[in-house]
């Protein structure tokens, strides 16, 4: 198979292993929200947002990263000059990076499917934001091809990520205001 079919394939697994690992963790934030409502209504959100998790983390996300890892290392066996590459090296650790956040996710998915809700919805709409710096310091690094503009891209990664903590808290703040009202 060309190897340009195997790079837009691995394009499309990764695009739907991160649409996964988005919206997983917005359906435990809404789970852990759930929470707080009285009953039938917190029975009823919860039960649909078990199968919804269920369906998105077994039917999507579990077989998009199957299938990026898959491809990823089909491209490195056609072409293994990438693996002297630095950028290329460092780009792999942040994947190392993601499969661990794909890992800690599916903790967390299993023990909100057994009742067990151990983080508040504060801190999963954080933890939601680790795959977005994940997403943007792999892009940056696959599209500029260099160390230099890494350091760059690090750069703006680290005020990106504040950035975004910041709006989080932010939402926070107006929510917690709009509940008060």
């Amino acid at each position: 198979m060309d190897f340009l079919y195997i790079k837009a394939l691995h394009i499309i697994f990764v695009v739907t292993w991160f649409a996964g690992l988005f919206y997983i963790v917005r359906l435990f934030i809404y789970h852990t929200e759930a929470d707080t409502k009285t009953e039938p209504e917190k029975s009823i959100l919860q039960t649909q947002y078990k199968i919804m998790q269920t369906r998105l983390w077994y039917g999507i996300t579990w077989p998009s990263m199957i299938l990026t890892l898959a491809s990823g290392g089909w491209m490195i066996w056609i072409n293994p000059a990438f693996l002297n590459q630095a950028y290329f090296i460092l780009k792999l650790c942040f994947v190392g990076g993601l499969v661990l956040y794909h890992m800690q996710c599916h903790v967390i998915f299993k023990q909100i499917k057994n009742d067990v809700v151990k983080h508040s919805s504060f801190k999963l709409r954080l933890w939601n934001e680790v795959a977005t710096i994940f997403l943007v310091a792999i892009v940056f690094l696959i599209v500029l091809k260099s160390n230099t503009g890494f350091i760059w891209g690090l750069l703006g990664l680290a005020v990106f990520a504040v950035t975004l903590m910041m709006a989080v808290k932010i939402y926070k703040k107006s929510r917690e205001k709009n509940l008060k009202k």
